[in-house]
């Protein structure tokens, strides 16, 4: 097996499979960070150059940024060539296997696998991989394959057709990294505005509820002044968001409507309520 990119994704992936009983035969890493990365995670690893690893290896790991992924592909494809037989895998979850037709026209056999997990790339993501699902497309063929490997690494597979993958991405992308967002600028207020240091001690019990409620529950989870129709209290906000963060007003008002909305739509929010609130929150722009 070679790692192309020891990154944050690369470096753990490669030891969790080393962990299972695969050979590493080399990583590649450019920056400072992915060398320290492999020398920690993938202990005497020697690191070379992409396509002295791609000659070598039965399976390639390719943990390379989206944008950089199908130039990589194409890349080897037109120089080395890709070995005839070789698993190519990549990690991205933005596309499926298409982006390995280069591979798979010389005959390698294409796998994309995303693990559904928030990376730190250290030796705490290997426990993690226990609990995570991967975003798996492949040919049918090949499923036992790409389960095995997803098993080896700990997780879990969930079948993501080629088309489907880009709204599978968003989905991930929508709940993670706005919610890093949202709760970052929940701290800020706390800090900046009232002056607590420890705002993350002050939201962890709430935050921490909220998710387990809503991951089990969906909708019914909601609480708060949005879905009660509380319209003064909703107006209360905007006023001290117009002192403390214009910013996080904007924020704030979009997430307030979408969740009159959805709240509308399952009929918790009486549409009297709901139009009074929407009205409110009408005005997208901080006030003078």
């Amino acid at each position: 097996m070679a790692v192309i990119g020891a990154g944050r994704v690369g470096a753990v992936l490669g030891a969790a499979l080393a962990a299972a009983g695969h050979r590493v035969v080399g990583a590649y890493a450019v920056s400072d960070a992915s060398r320290e990365r492999a020398a920690a995670l993938l202990p005497g690893v020697p690191l070379d150059g992409i396509p002295e690893l791609i000659a070598q290896a039965d399976l390639a790991v390719l943990a390379v940024p989206d944008d950089a992924l199908a130039g990589l592909v194409t890349g080897v494809a037109t120089t080395t060539g890709w070995p005839v037989g070789q698993l190519v895998l990549h990690t991205s979850g933005r596309v499926g296997t298409s982006v390995l037709a280069p591979a798979r026209a010389q005959h390698a056999l294409p796998l994309a696998l995303h693990p559904a997990m928030t990376f730190s790339g250290t030796a705490m993501d290997l426990d993690r991989l226990r609990d995570c699902v991967f975003g798996s497309t492949c040919d049918p063929e090949l499923r036992p394959i790409a389960e095995a490997l997803v098993l080896d690494m700990g997780g879990e597979v969930v079948w993501v057709a080629e088309s489907d993958r880009a709204a599978y991405h968003c989905a991930l992308a929508h709940g993670a990294n706005h919610l890093v967002t949202l709760i970052a600028q929940a701290m800020e207020l706390l800090r900046s505005g009232l002056g607590i240091d420890t705002p993350n001690r002050v939201l962890a019990p709430l935050v921490t509820a909220a998710l387990d409620n809503a991951l089990r529950l969906g909708d019914t989870a909601l609480t708060g002044p949005v879905a009660r129709g509380d319209v003064g209290t909703v107006e209360t906000h905007l006023r001290e968001l117009d002192r403390l963060s214009p910013e996080i007003r904007r924020t704030y008002v979009a997430m307030a409507r979408a969740t009159a909305l959805r709240a509308l739509d399952d009929g918790r929010l009486a549409p009297v309520a709901a139009a009074a609130l929407l009205h409110t929150l009408a005005d997208q722009e901080p006030r003078p």
